[in-house]
């Protein structure tokens, strides 16, 4: 499920990909370890792993990543109520992204 997640989250600029990768990888280390060997190996997931297992940190290029999408999908919300809500997410998700090392 939180794999399942974490690839929406690549694809969904609002839904984040790091924390479901990070929790897809602690489940699967204590029920699969074929399948957390997998992910840890998978190139699309297994920096988000080691940059926070080492660091606790999301690298530069996710962040910048992350931020341009958020600023599309913010750009794009086109009713005043909408753009509200959309804006206090992003404000949110930018100040967690940008807080970590």
């Amino acid at each position: 499920m939180f794999l399942l997640l974490a690839f929406l989250g690549v694809l969904l600029p609002l839904l984040p990909t790091t924390p479901f990768v990070l929790l897809a990888s602690f489940f699967f280390s204590r029920g699969s370890p074929r399948l957390d060997r997998w992910l840890r190996q998978n190139p699309l997931f297994r920096q988000l792993i080691e940059d926070w297992e080492e660091r606790g940190a999301i690298n530069k290029k996710a962040k910048i990543l992350a931020t341009l999408m958020i600023a599309i999908v913010v750009g794009f919300s086109w009713s005043t109520k909408i753009f509200l809500v959309i804006a206090s997410l992003a404000v949110v998700g930018l100040v967690y992204i940008w807080t970590r090392p």
